[in-house]
């Protein structure tokens, strides 16, 4: 899938609002606000429940990395998640 696609699929679902659970969120960390080497994605199966956390590294800015963004869709659909987020911008790590 194509980097642009799988964007563009990524920031629908993230536009709908919440839906209930499963909930999917995104985080997007780097050494600068401009490009994120790490995203980590938080999965809480219900309301209450710990979230589960799966990390994604990359040299480039995983926002653009097209194997990343295609494996972010696939574990969206694979968990049938109601709601999907993001936290906005990239958290700066030292």
């Amino acid at each position: 899938m194509h980097v642009d696609k799988a964007k563009k699929r990524i920031a629908k679902l993230i536009n709908k609002g919440f839906g209930g659970y499963p909930h999917i969120e995104l985080a997007y960390f780097g050494a600068t606000a401009n490009c994120a080497t790490e995203v980590v994605v938080s999965f809480v199966l219900t309301k209450g429940d710990a979230p589960q956390q799966q990390r994604f590294v990359s040299k480039q800015d995983v926002r653009e990395d097209e194997a990343i963004q295609s494996v972010l869709i696939k574990i969206i659909e694979r968990a049938n998640a109601n709601t999907v987020s993001e936290v906005a911008g990239v958290t700066v790590v030292a």
